[in-house]
């Protein structure tokens, strides 16, 4: 499904601030993989994320998606393949159309747009079907504005929006990182259902070691730009937090120290 290849990055080269972010990276999702990746402060998952969705370009390398080259493909033509949702509940949605408004946009990726109605009655059917699965009243609040809704409302409708129209690949940063511990756990269930429900090949970095272990297929440690462990099946679901505190000492030559992860 997704095959990388050989990619690196660094930000700012020759200058006082240069950060080699990734160092050689090679990496293949199968159909259908949940992989969550899971890392220190500077370890590169976000900017591998990042690389995948098209806001930064590797230095070298190749990121293949279903056999199609992305590497140099810009990130509004990525979209049309991607899901994506962001660790800021502000940013998937626009707060200044109703809630059936951004589910329109979202329905309508990848398609031209006409000069046809905006939403049909039998899409408004759907959006209704698809709201109740988040079981949080918004079915009947089809004509409400997104900015009047929660942090946690709004989550979970850009997730309910990035997998409306099935893509070929979910990214999932960090996105319940700015939610309290109730809404987050709500948004990943939500996640779960959604994931199996269509099958869909996901890629979710996340700080919290215990949703690292609990949701997925397969997990990704990554340090200092680099992939240091990488397990699926059968020995991911045996993994305790203990297990990875030990492997993250061993590739990385000292203690863990990333508070927001251990409190996490």
């Amino acid at each position: 499904m997704l095959v990388l290849s050989g990619i690196s990055k660094t930000f700012d080269p020759g200058t006082i601030t240069e950060k080699k972010a990734l160092s050689d990276i090679n990496l293949t999702l199968e159909d259908g993989d949940f992989v969550t990746v899971i890392g220190g402060n500077g370890a590169g998952k976000s900017t591998l994320l990042n690389l995948i969705a098209g806001v930064h370009m590797p230095d070298c390398g190749s990121i293949q998606l279903d056999g199609m080259e992305l590497s140099s493909m810009k990130e509004h033509m990525r979209a049309r393949y991607l899901g994506r949702v962001f660790q800021d509940p502000m940013m998937g949605t626009a707060a200044n159309m109703e809630i059936e408004e951004n589910l329109a946009m979202a329905y309508r990726r990848g398609k031209k747009r006409g000069l046809g109605w905006g939403i049909l009655q039998s899409e408004r059917a759907l959006y209704r079907e698809k709201l109740a699965m988040l079981d949080l009243g918004l079915e009947d609040r089809l004509r409400s504005k997104v900015g009047l809704l929660s942090g946690g409302q709004r989550q979970a409708l850009t997730l309910l929006m990035s997998t409306l129209r099935k893509p070929r690949l979910l990214l999932l940063d960090e996105h319940t990182a700015a939610l309290d511990p109730k809404t987050a756990r709500k948004v990943l269930e939500l996640t779960e259902t959604f994931v199996a429900k269509d099958h869909l090949t996901t890629f979710m970095v996340t700080h919290n070691m215990n949703d690292a272990i609990r949701y997925g297929n397969r997990l990704i440690m990554m340090n200092a730009g680099h992939i240091v462990y990488d397990v699926k099946g059968e020995e991911k679901k045996k993994l305790q937090v203990s297990d990875l505190l030990a492997k993250f000492g061993a590739v990385s030559g000292g203690e863990f120290a990333n508070d927001r992860m251990l409190l996490g």
